[in-house]
């Protein structure tokens, strides 16, 4: 793709009232950005509409600068790093930017969110589940959030996770995971919709929920009361078409009262990170790496050995 026209396919998801899905649209039935942006502005007056004040190219060219300078690069929906799986969902991004290692995406993919607020219980558990998914060659997915986000993303540190933020990639949010989020970018992989400088607004977060669950295989929520955000990606997991699964808790326990109602509802119940890898292949996932096995222990010397060895 030459520059001319990631440039035009840029002005054009920048343009005010083009969303992802209109992008899409005109993508298909102009057959490139350039001849999209060329006629955008007859086609919103023959709607009956204002003209359209197309994004200039300067705009769209300091931000092409500003990300490489952040060490990151646009992604675009039929580029080879984008997801494969969030390719196949309806008003996909048109554009993501990123930083680290995309090959991670071709993986099998797995989200965990749940509560801001989580209890230490739950936090140690979407810690163990992400390190042992991790080991088994699954990309962990969240969203860089405080609790269960955070958890899931330090467990398999060392395997493989991606963050998707809200904000632009050069704004870490919340403050106290900027360390965390400058980790996930050099080693493992950061992704944002937004354009640098972007701060996260509250719309921001139900689109970087749609990331999260369109680029997983399956979504599991450890703790999320019955109002939570965690709750929106898992139903946009189900509309995907993609496996929901959820950690049960104490019926008294607010926290616990999203994951319950999910299970109520049909996800799936989940107590080990073998339910999850079960899920995964019943659904038609990649079949993840055997799981490591342990040493064998090392035999101790008999007695009859020790005696000689003391002898000599």
């Amino acid at each position: 793709m030459t520059h001319v026209e990631r440039l035009a396919r840029l002005r054009l998801i920048r343009t005010p009232r083009v969303g992802p899905v209109s992008w899409h649209q005109l993508m298909a039935r102009f057959g490139s950005g350039e001849a999209a942006l060329a006629a955008l502005p007859d086609l919103a007056l023959r709607g009956g509409g204002a003209r359209t004040h197309v994004a200039p190219p300067e705009v769209a060219e300091r931000e092409m600068e500003r990300v490489v300078a952040l060490g990151a690069r646009h992604v675009f929906s039929d580029d080879p790093d984008y997801s494969p799986l969030m390719r196949e969902v309806e008003g996909a991004p048109a554009v993501v930017i990123v930083r680290g290692d995309t090959a991670m995406l071709h993986r099998t993919c797995v989200a965990i969110v749940g509560a801001r607020n989580a209890s230490a219980v739950a936090c140690r558990f979407a810690r163990q589940m992400a390190a042992e998914l991790a080991a088994r060659d699954v990309t962990v997915v969240s969203g860089l959030a405080r609790g269960v986000d955070t958890a899931a993303h330090v467990g398999p540190l060392g395997g493989a996770t991606a963050g998707v933020i809200a904000s632009g990639i050069d704004i870490a949010f919340p403050p106290e995971n900027a360390a965390l989020q400058d980790k996930l970018a050099t080693d493992q992989l950061l992704i944002a919709e937004q354009p640098p400088g972007t701060e996260p607004l509250a719309r921001h977060f139900p689109s970087r929920n749609r990331i999260i669950a369109g680029m997983s295989h399956g979504t599991l929520v450890i703790e999320a009361a019955p109002k939570s955000g965690s709750l929106i990606t898992a139903r946009r997991a189900g509309d995907y078409g993609r496996e929901v699964m959820a950690v049960p808790g104490h019926p008294m326990d607010a926290r616990a009262g999203g994951c319950n109602t999910l299970i109520r509802d049909g996800a799936l119940l989940v107590r080990s990170s073998a339910d999850v890898l079960a899920a995964l292949q019943a659904n038609g996932a990649p079949e993840p790496v055997p799981a490591p096995s342990a040493p064998a222990p090392t035999p101790a010397p008999s007695r009859a050995a020790s005696s000689s060895a003391r002898a000599l």
